[in-house]
């Protein structure tokens, strides 16, 4: 079956959505945040902390994977879902953002992409047909259009230049995907700070009637004044009866300003990352566990967590475990981040359903950002 997005109910305070997403391999309550397996592994976590720290929906990277182990390799072992074994929900990006941003040298093409692999130099090509037919292969339930992610400073000239190439790409990548049932492509919305060029690719998008829209191009040093103001563009032009995707974003304070601004789904490695090196996400805001203050602290990581890293360990222990570079420190203020944000995306929509959102963000503000 292909996805299908019901709306259940719209925050009479704030406008924002909440819903279900009906996928081939689970239903899942939006908004969501999907913790990113870039390589088929959601780092240093096992299938069952995953699901324990998702809501059953991850995110698979189509660059990495094509490149290692193959996407031939891992269709042959029955996608990345059977790959990884992993049982529920899946999204594959569609390697775009990657080809722009890890490779220095790439020529840009109507057919594509010339690039260079990141780490050995060797020369790489990728089209929109290309990006389709490895995500066919990685066999994920949502699947993503081949975009150019251009610099969010670029010219208007430029910008316009690439938001018309993306809308071909959009529409060469829909014709290489075809009728399938099991498998739905999303478009991607480009067009850096221009409100016109965000309007015209979301309306020429629309057109070739997507299960889904993704919003591209931000986190990627915008301000966060210019990302809001672009999610307020699109807030009611992307149709209500289609999951919206705004990728690469999961901080706190973003998902929730997204959520406001009709957002659905929410990806970023942010959470994993910030724990690898000692960060972690608390009901009274960030802290870094690596500071000497928590040396004798005996207290959890957060009071008002239930995850079971906050149930079982101390401030003091998780402290130690990166004072002396023990590879399960990561692990579990990974796990821990990941479950914060899973809690935070549920208390979202009991908010939403009791139409109180503007109230939980600006309690939850006051705490995390102080």
């Amino acid at each position: 079956m292909a996805i299908k997005f019901e709306l259940i109910h719209e925050c009479k305070q704030t406008g924002a959505r909440l819903g279900i997403l009906h996928t081939p391999h689970g239903s899942i309550e939006t908004p969501v945040f999907m913790p990113v397996g870039t390589k088929a592994t959601v780092k240093t976590l096992e299938n069952k902390e995953i699901e324990e720290v998702s809501d059953g929906l991850i995110l698979g990277n189509t660059y990495h994977l094509w490149l290692e182990p193959g996407d031939n390799i891992v269709k042959d072992q029955g996608g990345i879902r059977g790959f990884m074994k992993w049982g529920h929900a899946l999204l594959t990006d569609s390697g775009g953002f990657q080809v722009f941003s890890l490779s220095n040298i790439r020529k840009i093409t109507e057919e594509g992409v010339e690039f260079r692999h990141h780490k050995s130099g060797a020369k790489l090509f990728m089209s929109p047909e290309d990006s389709i037919k490895i995500q066919h292969n990685l066999g994920a339930d949502i699947i993503m259009s081949f975009d150019e992610c251009a610099p969010f400073d670029s010219s208007y000239e430029y910008m316009k230049e690439s938001v018309e190439r993306t809308i071909r790409w959009a529409l060469r990548g829909s014709k290489e995907h075809g009728d399938s049932t099991d498998q739905s492509l999303f478009g991607i919305v480009q067009g850096g700070p221009y409100k016109d060029l965000r309007l015209m690719c979301a309306k020429e998008l629309i057109k070739m009637d997507f299960p889904g829209y993704s919003i591209g191009g931000l986190s990627v040093g915008e301000t966060k004044q210019e990302q809001y103001e672009v999610l307020d563009y699109l807030k009611d032009v992307l149709p209500k009866d289609k999951p919206r995707y705004l990728m690469g974003v999961g901080t706190p304070d973003d998902i929730i300003e997204g959520v406001i601004r009709g957002m659905d789904m929410f990806d970023c490695v942010h959470p994993t990352r910030l724990a690898r090196h000692g960060g972690a996400m608390t009901s009274v805001g960030r802290i870094s566990i690596k500071s000497k203050v928590y040396e004798s602290d005996t207290s959890p990581l957060d009071i008002e967590c239930d995850c079971k890293v906050c149930k079982t360990y101390s401030k003091s222990y998780l402290r130690h475990l990166f004072k002396a570079q023990e590879t399960l420190g990561p692990r579990l203020i990974s796990y821990h981040n990941l479950y914060f944000l899973k809690t935070l995306t549920k208390n979202i929509r009991q908010a939403i359903l009791n139409d109180s959102l503007g109230d939980f963000k600006k309690e939850f503000f006051k705490k995390y950002y102080k």
